[in-house]
């Protein structure tokens, strides 16, 4: 790369470091080159920020989340938590194992982690710390399972990386699910063992009885069909992924009005919510496709390309290096400014070691939901501890274990990619 690239970055990084909003970074870093590179057309990166914009698959985003938002306000969220009580009433630490269930399904209804976190740090973490859950632990499992929520479709980063790789949303929403209920199952297990070890105990002896659990699934079935909804109608060509977004919003809208929760006030207060979120990723999903314009300008994505085939001939040692290097970039950009800057990247790589995209797509989806739990840019640690109010130095000594099993689950996930693939493979 020359002098002025390389500056550019180093502009850009210094500034993501001083925590100055990432789409103002990484604009400081494209004008900078441009500055220092005086043949170049500064008309040219005003191109480059409206055309990064204006993909199509991109118009899903706004749609999931503003029918996530209307799920959190229509009492929606409620009628499943209860589902998520009966089902764990009498499991060991079964407060943190309803957040867990939760986060899963929550994720088939909103595509923002960070809405989820947040909704849960309100609602549950109180109530675990009052039954005798420390403040550290509550946040951590609440954290840690919101990552699940990218996982299981309509996920935000999937359809960012769909839109950029040019791969199928529709099959990357079907991978999501196995993946997403693999990591549920592996984090009840470990919150089991440690509950188990503090003596957390269940909030409740006595079965279930089967009135109970009718009465909470026939509250919640309703909107526990929209993952099956969405999917199923992307899979038989009725709707796009944005369509489906569409779909959402008055799937949404229906049940809230349905159940008498959701009033005007509360739909215009999600409309500016949906306005903020949506601006905010494109904006970034904007300045960062500048960024990208410098890096095929300086041709990175070609020489990362050569270097990578020259030096490595197995795919596997790559997909290790791939989630190492994730890893890192996770723990200091933001997920979407990372997929415009590297997916144009990555993916080509990935295609050259016949590694299949959608697997691959899984693969980015958790490195980024990992980074968005880990310092000093874990956002989800932030806004969960902004809730509860617990200590940054707290949460991250009891998120130790929750890391080990969140890596252990990532090579899982990248070595084997049948747990990716098969709810795919089966259904096209």
């Amino acid at each position: 790369m020359s002098t002025a690239a390389v500056l550019s970055i180093v502009i850009f990084l210094v500034l993501m470091f001083l925590k100055v909003p990432v789409f103002v970074s990484v604009m400081a870093g494209t004008c900078s080159y441009l500055a220092m590179t005086p043949t170049m057309n500064g008309i040219v990166v005003v191109q480059k920020v409206i055309t990064g914009m204006s993909s199509l698959t991109l118009l899903a985003i706004p749609f999931f989340v503003f029918s996530g938002i209307l799920m959190n306000q229509s009492g929606i969220t409620r009628r499943i938590m209860n589902l998520c009580v009966a089902l764990t009433g009498r499991m060991t630490g079964s407060l943190a194992q309803v957040n867990v269930l939760l986060s899963t399904l929550m994720g088939g209804l909103s595509g923002s982690n960070l809405a989820d976190a947040a909704m849960e740090a309100k609602l549950l973490v109180p109530e675990m710390e009052e039954r005798g859950y420390s403040k550290e632990f509550s946040s951590v499992v609440t954290a840690v399972s919101a990552m699940i929520t990218p996982l299981i479709p309509p996920g935000i980063g999937m359809i960012v990386y769909g839109s950029l790789a040019n791969a199928s949303v529709g099959r990357l929403f079907a991978a999501g699910i196995s993946v997403g209920l693999l990591l549920m199952v592996v984090m009840m297990v470990l919150n089991y063992i440690i509950a188990k070890k503090r003596g957390y105990t269940s909030l409740r002896e006595e079965k279930v009885t089967a009135e109970e659990l009718t009465k909470a699934l026939r509250e919640a079935i309703l909107p526990l069909c929209l993952p099956l909804l969405i999917i199923g109608g992307i899979r038989v060509g009725v709707v796009t992924a944005t369509e489906a977004g569409a779909v959402c919003v008055l799937f949404a809208v229906v049940l809230g009005l349905g159940y008498r929760e959701l009033t005007l006030a509360k739909i215009l207060d999600a409309l500016a919510e949906t306005i903020r979120s949506t601006a905010s990723i494109m904006l970034i999903i904007g300045a960062v496709s500048s960024m990208a314009w410098v890096f095929v300008v300086e041709k990175v994505p070609q020489n990362l390309l050569n270097l990578m085939l020259e030096h490595i001939d197995n795919k596997y040692v790559f997909l290790l290096l791939v989630n190492l290097f994730l890893v890192v970039v996770g723990m200091f950009v933001e997920g979407n400014a990372a997929a415009v800057m590297l997916i144009p990247m990555l993916v080509p790589i990935a295609r050259a070691y016949h590694i299949d995209l959608i697997h691959f797509g899984m693969i980015w989806v958790f490195n980024m939901s990992i980074g968005a739990i880990t310092p000093p840019m874990g956002t989800l640690m932030y806004v969960t501890c902004g809730v509860t109010g617990c200590r940054i130095k707290s949460f991250i000594k009891e998120a130790v274990p929750y890391l080990i099993m969140l890596f252990a689950v990532l090579m899982l996930v990248t070595y084997v990619p049948a747990i990716s693939l098969w709810l795919v493979n089966l259904m096209w």
